[in-house]
Protein backbone atom coordinates (compact mmCIF):
# COMPACT_ATOMS: atom_id res chain seq x y z
CA UNK A 1 0.00 0.00 0.00
CA UNK A 2 3.01 2.43 -0.94
CA UNK A 3 1.07 3.72 -2.97
CA UNK A 4 -1.10 5.83 -0.21
CA UNK A 5 2.09 7.30 1.26
CA UNK A 6 3.76 8.55 -2.07
CA UNK A 7 2.68 11.42 -4.40
CA UNK A 8 4.98 10.26 -6.89
CA UNK A 9 3.91 6.83 -7.03
CA UNK A 10 0.22 7.69 -7.05
CA UNK A 11 0.28 10.47 -9.93
CA UNK A 12 2.43 7.71 -11.80
CA UNK A 13 -0.38 5.18 -11.66
CA UNK A 14 -3.04 7.40 -12.19
CA UNK A 15 -0.65 8.30 -15.50
CA UNK A 16 -0.95 4.66 -16.48
CA UNK A 17 -3.67 3.75 -15.64
CA UNK A 18 -5.07 7.52 -18.00
CA UNK A 19 -2.87 5.64 -21.12
CA UNK A 20 -5.02 2.16 -20.30
CA UNK A 21 -8.15 4.42 -20.50
CA UNK A 22 -7.09 6.74 -23.68
CA UNK A 23 -7.02 3.18 -25.62
CA UNK A 24 -9.43 1.13 -24.41
CA UNK A 25 -12.52 3.40 -24.23
CA UNK A 26 -14.57 5.69 -26.88
CA UNK A 27 -14.49 9.38 -25.95
CA UNK A 28 -17.86 9.78 -24.58
CA UNK A 29 -16.64 7.08 -21.54
CA UNK A 30 -13.38 9.44 -21.05
CA UNK A 31 -15.47 12.60 -20.84
CA UNK A 32 -17.08 10.77 -18.11
CA UNK A 33 -13.95 9.94 -16.52
CA UNK A 34 -12.79 13.12 -16.65
CA UNK A 35 -16.13 14.35 -14.90
CA UNK A 36 -15.47 11.31 -11.99
CA UNK A 37 -12.19 13.07 -11.57
CA UNK A 38 -13.56 16.11 -10.83
CA UNK A 39 -16.02 15.36 -8.35
CA UNK A 40 -13.41 13.59 -6.78
CA UNK A 41 -11.75 16.67 -6.18
CA UNK A 42 -15.24 18.11 -5.30
CA UNK A 43 -16.17 15.85 -2.82
CA UNK A 44 -12.76 15.40 -1.08
CA UNK A 45 -12.56 19.11 -0.78
CA UNK A 46 -16.17 18.90 0.98
CA UNK A 47 -15.03 16.27 3.48
CA UNK A 48 -12.71 18.50 5.04
CA UNK A 49 -15.89 20.58 6.34
CA UNK A 50 -18.58 18.01 6.43
CA UNK A 51 -16.81 15.08 7.32
CA UNK A 52 -13.69 15.99 9.55
CA UNK A 53 -14.87 19.32 11.15
CA UNK A 54 -18.75 18.20 11.37
CA UNK A 55 -20.13 21.11 9.98
CA UNK A 56 -23.25 21.15 7.16
CA UNK A 57 -22.05 23.23 4.05
CA UNK A 58 -24.60 23.60 1.01
CA UNK A 59 -22.20 26.27 -0.70
CA UNK A 60 -19.95 24.30 -2.36
CA UNK A 61 -21.21 24.65 -5.95
CA UNK A 62 -20.75 28.66 -5.53
CA UNK A 63 -17.66 28.11 -5.03
CA UNK A 64 -16.86 26.04 -7.75
CA UNK A 65 -18.69 28.16 -9.55
CA UNK A 66 -15.91 31.01 -9.11
CA UNK A 67 -12.94 29.05 -10.11
CA UNK A 68 -14.98 27.83 -13.10
CA UNK A 69 -15.41 31.29 -14.12
CA UNK A 70 -12.65 32.91 -12.96
CA UNK A 71 -10.47 30.16 -14.73
CA UNK A 72 -12.30 30.56 -17.92
CA UNK A 73 -12.02 34.27 -18.21
CA UNK A 74 -8.40 34.55 -17.21
CA UNK A 75 -7.93 31.62 -19.76
CA UNK A 76 -9.42 33.50 -23.04
CA UNK A 77 -8.18 37.15 -21.91
CA UNK A 78 -4.59 36.91 -20.11
CA UNK A 79 -2.22 35.32 -22.21
CA UNK A 80 0.85 34.58 -19.44
CA UNK A 81 2.69 32.11 -21.59
CA UNK A 82 3.57 31.09 -25.38
CA UNK A 83 1.62 28.06 -26.26
CA UNK A 84 4.52 25.68 -26.07
CA UNK A 85 4.01 26.17 -22.23
CA UNK A 86 0.01 25.90 -21.89
CA UNK A 87 -0.32 23.32 -19.44
CA UNK A 88 1.89 25.43 -17.05
CA UNK A 89 -0.56 28.44 -17.83
CA UNK A 90 -3.77 26.00 -17.06
CA UNK A 91 -1.79 24.87 -13.48
CA UNK A 92 -1.78 28.60 -13.00
CA UNK A 93 -4.72 29.71 -13.65
CA UNK A 94 -6.71 26.72 -12.20
CA UNK A 95 -4.38 27.22 -8.67
CA UNK A 96 -5.12 31.12 -8.78
CA UNK A 97 -9.14 30.25 -9.33
CA UNK A 98 -8.23 27.78 -6.18
CA UNK A 99 -6.98 31.59 -4.64
CA UNK A 100 -10.13 33.17 -5.71
CA UNK A 101 -12.72 30.75 -4.49
CA UNK A 102 -10.77 30.53 -0.94
CA UNK A 103 -11.06 34.42 -0.27
CA UNK A 104 -14.46 34.11 -1.05
CA UNK A 105 -14.58 31.42 1.38
CA UNK A 106 -13.17 33.79 4.18
CA UNK A 107 -15.51 36.16 3.34
CA UNK A 108 -18.70 34.21 3.81
CA UNK A 109 -16.97 31.77 6.22
CA UNK A 110 -15.70 33.93 9.08
CA UNK A 111 -19.39 35.44 9.85
CA UNK A 112 -20.94 32.36 8.84
CA UNK A 113 -19.10 29.63 10.35
CA UNK A 114 -20.09 31.06 14.16
CA UNK A 115 -23.40 29.21 13.20
CA UNK A 116 -24.13 25.86 13.49
CA UNK A 117 -25.78 22.94 12.12
CA UNK A 118 -28.95 23.89 9.97
CA UNK A 119 -28.29 27.47 10.34
CA UNK A 120 -25.06 27.20 8.19
CA UNK A 121 -26.32 24.77 6.10
CA UNK A 122 -29.03 27.94 5.26
CA UNK A 123 -26.43 30.59 4.63
CA UNK A 124 -24.18 28.15 2.44
CA UNK A 125 -26.77 27.34 0.45
CA UNK A 126 -28.03 30.93 0.25
CA UNK A 127 -24.35 32.09 -0.55
CA UNK A 128 -24.42 29.74 -3.45
CA UNK A 129 -27.88 30.63 -4.99
CA UNK A 130 -26.56 34.42 -4.49
CA UNK A 131 -23.68 33.55 -6.32
CA UNK A 132 -25.30 31.75 -9.16
CA UNK A 133 -28.15 35.00 -9.44
CA UNK A 134 -24.88 37.25 -9.77
CA UNK A 135 -23.49 35.36 -12.39
CA UNK A 136 -26.93 35.61 -14.28
CA UNK A 137 -26.59 39.50 -13.94
CA UNK A 138 -22.57 39.51 -15.56
CA UNK A 139 -23.33 39.96 -19.03
CA UNK A 140 -19.23 40.21 -19.46
CA UNK A 141 -19.65 36.61 -18.33
CA UNK A 142 -21.96 35.62 -21.15
CA UNK A 143 -24.90 35.99 -18.33
CA UNK A 144 -28.00 33.44 -18.79
CA UNK A 145 -26.13 32.68 -21.99
CA UNK A 146 -22.93 31.00 -20.52
CA UNK A 147 -19.35 31.61 -21.00
CA UNK A 148 -18.32 29.17 -24.30
CA UNK A 149 -15.21 29.10 -26.47
CA UNK A 150 -12.78 28.01 -23.13
CA UNK A 151 -10.35 26.62 -24.11
CA UNK A 152 -9.53 22.75 -23.44
CA UNK A 153 -6.82 20.35 -23.37
CA UNK A 154 -5.12 18.47 -26.22
CA UNK A 155 -5.82 15.13 -25.28
CA UNK A 156 -7.56 13.04 -23.27
CA UNK A 157 -4.57 11.66 -21.93
CA UNK A 158 -3.08 15.52 -20.93
CA UNK A 159 -6.30 16.20 -19.37
CA UNK A 160 -6.20 12.70 -17.32
CA UNK A 161 -3.14 13.85 -16.17
CA UNK A 162 -3.10 17.10 -15.21
CA UNK A 163 -6.78 16.34 -13.10
CA UNK A 164 -4.63 13.53 -11.35
CA UNK A 165 -2.01 15.54 -10.31
CA UNK A 166 -4.62 17.81 -8.69
CA UNK A 167 -6.35 15.21 -7.21
CA UNK A 168 -3.52 13.86 -5.73
CA UNK A 169 -2.56 17.56 -4.23
CA UNK A 170 -5.84 17.29 -2.88
CA UNK A 171 -5.53 13.94 -1.43
CA UNK A 172 -2.26 14.06 0.16
CA UNK A 173 -2.66 18.08 1.54
CA UNK A 174 -5.95 17.00 3.13
CA UNK A 175 -4.28 13.44 4.85
CA UNK A 176 -1.30 15.73 5.76
CA UNK A 177 -3.23 18.56 7.61
CA UNK A 178 -5.04 15.63 9.38
CA UNK A 179 -2.31 13.95 10.33
CA UNK A 180 -1.05 17.33 11.86
CA UNK A 181 -2.09 19.97 14.92
CA UNK A 182 -4.84 21.67 12.61
CA UNK A 183 -6.26 18.18 11.52
CA UNK A 184 -6.49 17.72 15.50
CA UNK A 185 -8.00 20.70 16.05
CA UNK A 186 -10.76 20.02 13.10
CA UNK A 187 -11.74 16.82 14.57
CA UNK A 188 -11.91 18.28 18.39
CA UNK A 189 -14.17 20.74 17.00
CA UNK A 190 -16.69 17.37 15.24
CA UNK A 191 -16.45 15.67 18.13
CA UNK A 192 -17.33 18.03 21.12
CA UNK A 193 -16.98 21.88 20.07
CA UNK A 194 -17.97 22.67 23.98
CA UNK A 195 -15.38 20.45 25.22
CA UNK A 196 -12.92 22.27 22.35
CA UNK A 197 -13.77 25.51 23.55
CA UNK A 198 -12.80 24.83 27.33
CA UNK A 199 -9.80 23.26 26.13
CA UNK A 200 -8.28 26.21 24.89
CA UNK A 201 -8.85 25.26 20.94
CA UNK A 202 -10.74 28.43 18.74
CA UNK A 203 -13.11 26.76 17.05
CA UNK A 204 -14.29 29.42 15.21
CA UNK A 205 -10.91 30.16 13.75
CA UNK A 206 -10.27 25.53 13.19
CA UNK A 207 -13.86 25.86 11.06
CA UNK A 208 -13.08 28.77 8.83
CA UNK A 209 -9.37 27.34 8.13
CA UNK A 210 -10.86 24.17 6.96
CA UNK A 211 -13.46 26.07 5.17
CA UNK A 212 -11.23 28.40 3.26
CA UNK A 213 -8.85 24.86 2.03
CA UNK A 214 -12.07 23.61 1.11
CA UNK A 215 -13.13 26.17 -0.94
CA UNK A 216 -10.18 26.26 -2.69
CA UNK A 217 -9.95 22.57 -3.65
CA UNK A 218 -13.71 23.61 -4.66
CA UNK A 219 -12.53 26.44 -6.96
CA UNK A 220 -9.55 24.08 -8.86
CA UNK A 221 -12.76 21.63 -9.60
CA UNK A 222 -14.46 23.95 -11.43
CA UNK A 223 -11.57 25.49 -13.38
CA UNK A 224 -10.92 22.01 -14.63
CA UNK A 225 -14.91 21.02 -15.26
CA UNK A 226 -14.69 24.40 -17.40
CA UNK A 227 -12.02 23.13 -19.29
CA UNK A 228 -13.10 20.01 -19.88
CA UNK A 229 -16.60 21.41 -20.78
CA UNK A 230 -15.19 24.24 -23.14
CA UNK A 231 -18.67 25.82 -21.68
CA UNK A 232 -20.10 26.94 -18.46
CA UNK A 233 -23.34 28.51 -17.34
CA UNK A 234 -24.87 29.61 -14.14
CA UNK A 235 -27.28 26.39 -14.74
CA UNK A 236 -24.93 24.35 -14.08
CA UNK A 237 -23.95 25.57 -10.55
CA UNK A 238 -27.46 25.04 -9.36
CA UNK A 239 -28.54 24.26 -5.53
CA UNK A 240 -28.47 20.27 -6.71
CA UNK A 241 -24.67 20.35 -7.47
CA UNK A 242 -23.87 21.23 -3.93
CA UNK A 243 -26.69 18.53 -2.89
CA UNK A 244 -24.36 15.84 -5.28
CA UNK A 245 -21.49 16.53 -3.78
CA UNK A 246 -23.51 16.27 -0.20
CA UNK A 247 -24.57 12.88 -1.47
CA UNK A 248 -21.15 11.93 -2.18
CA UNK A 249 -20.03 12.30 1.42
CA UNK A 250 -22.47 10.90 2.99
CA UNK A 251 -22.33 8.17 0.74
CA UNK A 252 -18.47 7.36 1.01
CA UNK A 253 -18.25 8.12 4.75
CA UNK A 254 -18.15 11.01 6.80
CA UNK A 255 -14.60 11.62 7.40
CA UNK A 256 -12.74 9.07 4.40
CA UNK A 257 -11.42 10.47 1.69
CA UNK A 258 -11.40 7.16 0.16
CA UNK A 259 -14.77 6.75 0.27
CA UNK A 260 -15.20 10.43 -0.89
CA UNK A 261 -13.43 9.18 -4.09
CA UNK A 262 -15.15 5.92 -4.48
CA UNK A 263 -18.85 7.47 -4.27
CA UNK A 264 -18.13 10.20 -6.30
CA UNK A 265 -17.15 7.55 -9.63
CA UNK A 266 -20.21 5.35 -8.64
CA UNK A 267 -22.24 8.34 -8.60
CA UNK A 268 -21.16 9.98 -11.66
CA UNK A 269 -20.49 6.63 -13.67
CA UNK A 270 -23.98 4.82 -12.29
CA UNK A 271 -26.51 6.85 -14.13
CA UNK A 272 -24.47 6.79 -17.28
CA UNK A 273 -23.76 2.99 -16.84
CA UNK A 274 -27.48 2.53 -16.35
CA UNK A 275 -28.33 4.56 -19.45
CA UNK A 276 -28.83 1.55 -21.96
CA UNK A 277 -31.84 0.57 -20.20
CA UNK A 278 -34.24 3.00 -21.75
CA UNK A 279 -33.13 1.25 -25.23
CA UNK A 280 -34.16 -1.63 -24.06
CA UNK A 281 -37.23 -1.30 -21.64
CA UNK A 282 -38.48 2.28 -23.44
CA UNK A 283 -38.81 3.45 -20.02
CA UNK A 284 -36.11 5.85 -18.42
CA UNK A 285 -35.55 3.76 -15.16
CA UNK A 286 -31.85 5.18 -14.59
CA UNK A 287 -33.06 7.57 -11.87
CA UNK A 288 -35.37 5.17 -10.08
CA UNK A 289 -32.23 2.73 -9.63
CA UNK A 290 -30.19 5.31 -9.13
CA UNK A 291 -32.27 6.50 -6.16
CA UNK A 292 -33.14 3.03 -5.07
CA UNK A 293 -29.06 2.28 -4.73
CA UNK A 294 -28.94 4.99 -2.72
CA UNK A 295 -31.41 4.25 -0.49
CA UNK A 296 -30.17 0.55 -0.08
CA UNK A 297 -26.32 0.90 0.64
CA UNK A 298 -27.48 3.37 3.16
CA UNK A 299 -30.37 1.25 4.91
CA UNK A 300 -27.40 -1.08 4.86
CA UNK A 301 -24.27 0.75 5.09
CA UNK A 302 -25.70 3.90 7.48
CA UNK A 303 -22.47 5.10 8.24
CA UNK A 304 -21.37 5.06 4.52
CA UNK A 305 -19.54 2.70 2.28
CA UNK A 306 -16.37 2.78 4.43
CA UNK A 307 -16.74 4.77 7.52
CA UNK A 308 -14.46 6.88 8.82
CA UNK A 309 -11.59 3.83 7.30
CA UNK A 310 -9.04 4.89 4.76
CA UNK A 311 -8.13 2.34 2.27
CA UNK A 312 -4.86 1.75 4.29
CA UNK A 313 -7.46 0.99 7.30
CA UNK A 314 -9.45 -1.60 5.32
CA UNK A 315 -6.19 -2.97 4.18
CA UNK A 316 -4.83 -3.96 7.74
CA UNK A 317 -8.24 -4.75 9.55
CA UNK A 318 -9.64 -7.03 6.71
CA UNK A 319 -6.96 -8.34 4.06
CA UNK A 320 -3.58 -8.84 6.46
CA UNK A 321 -5.89 -9.84 9.25
CA UNK A 322 -7.60 -12.31 6.91
CA UNK A 323 -4.29 -13.67 5.09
Amino acid sequence: MKFIKSPLIAIAALSLLGLVFDFSVNAYFQLILLFALVNCLLSMSLNLVNGYTGQFSLGHAGFMAIGAYFSAYANTHWDLLPPSLQAVEFFIWAGCAGLVAAGAGFLVGLPSLRLKGDYLAIVTLGFGEIIRVALLNMDFLGGPRGYSNIPGFSSFLFSFIFASLWLVICFFTIWRVMHSTYGRGFLSVREDEIAAEAMGINTTRMKVRAFVLSSFFAGVAGSLFSHFTNFISPSSFTFLQSVNAVIMVVLGGMGSMTGSVVAAVFITVLPEALRPLQEITGVDLRMVIYSLSLVLVMILRPKGLFGDLEITDVWRKYVRRSA
